[in-house]
């Protein structure tokens, strides 16, 4: 029998439970689970059957998340249970964010406890623990402990996400969380509903509530050939990106193909270079080229006097010449957490 966690966010309704963890909003009878497939109805009540039953435990660059403003140079502790509220097509993490659809495998992993997670992190000379691989929502009970205890032993919280969270649940999250990475994957909901099997506005939304609720926010958008790298749907994109907050940096980043989006050819650089053209003319301070390591599109320039402040080299840092977190050229701030007195003040 899997392993089971009293789950957070249900409600009861007629002769099942509702899931309020994600936009999803799962109506789950008795002994069935929601769309992830982490979380079941047994008895009337509902049950994570993933926490603390980790699939992946990495030491990774901080920059591979992709966070480009968060502790640069630093490492990160990243950690993975299997599942996920969306069923991308071209998901490079499908292994195990469908592996409960895929086969008939449970959801062993390797049982840890939050306590195990932050001392191997601190162990690992970790600045943070990363919430990713698949969407850390669905196992947000272990994932709250651990930012919990992470808080406590002054490391930061990272979650890389889809943004399909309740708002109940950012609202919960956002005090113990540092910084969050979500994907805006298009900007259309025939793209979400096809591809995604969700919707873009729950997405949009909770870009702006992170915002307002003070956490360290970047964004990702995954280029696909013919799907949605069309120019106006780039600037649609950097529009809204810029209406919630200039300063949000943008990573445009290549496709290859994967899972079950083989069709496509990857993307071309001069794709990326067009899209970080378009975020720069719309407004935006901060947008990076991403999987072309080597191609200058990763470098951090100052958005006044366009300096280089940080150079790097796909996921390594080459050069570093923030002063104070400020333009050592012309003092201008730079928007970001970028050194442990940032961290502990919040900002």
């Amino acid at each position: 029998m899997t392993q089971k966690h009293k789950a957070l966010f249900y409600r009861q309704e007629k002769e099942a439970l509702v899931c309020e963890l994600c936009a999803h909003g799962c109506t789950i009878k008795d002994g069935r689970r929601g769309l992830c497939g982490v979380r079941e109805n047994r008895s009337g009540i509902l049950y994570s059957l993933v926490y603390g039953e980790l699939v992946a435990e990495h030491i990774d660059p901080i920059e591979k998340k992709p966070m480009f403003h968060f502790l640069p140079g630093s490492l990160s502790y990243s950690i993975s249970t299997v599942g996920c509220n969306f069923h991308c097509l071209h998901c490079q993490n499908h292994s195990i964010s469908q592996a409960v659809h895929l086969s008939e495998v449970e959801m062993a992993g390797i049982r840890r406890r939050p306590e195990q997670v932050v001392a191997a992190a601190l162990a690992g000379g970790c600045l943070s623990i990363s919430y990713t691989y698949v969407e850390p929502t669905v196992f947000f009970e272990f994932a709250y402990d651990c930012c919990v205890l992470a808080r406590q032993k002054g490391l930061g919280n990272v979650f890389v996400s889809n943004g399909y969270m309740s708002e109940k649940a950012a609202r919960t999250l956002a005090p113990v969380l540092n910084a969050i990475n979500i994907d805006i994957k298009a900007f259309s909901d025939d793209f979400y509903k096809k591809i995604c099997g969700a919707r873009l506005s729950p997405v949009l939304e909770t870009v702006r509530l992170m915002k307002e609720l003070g956490v360290w926010v970047e964004i990702t958008t995954l280029l696909i050939p013919g799907l949605n790298d069309g120019e106006a749907e780039l600037r649609q994109i950097a529009a809204f990106i810029a209406g919630a907050d200039r300063a949000i940096p943008w990573h445009v980043t290549g496709f290859h193909p994967m899972h079950k989006m083989i069709d496509r050819p990857s993307t071309p650089l001069r794709t990326l270079r067009r899209a970080r053209q378009i975020g720069l003319d719309s407004g935006l301070q901060f947008v990076y080229e991403g999987n072309v390591p080597g191609e200058g599109g990763e470098n951090t320039f100052c958005p006044s006097c366009l300096s280089e402040i940080i150079g790097r080299l796909g996921f390594s840092i080459r050069a570093d010449r923030m002063a104070q977190s400020s333009c050592p050229a012309c003092g201008t701030k730079i928007a970001g957490i970028w050194d442990r007195a940032d961290l502990a003040a919040g900002r």
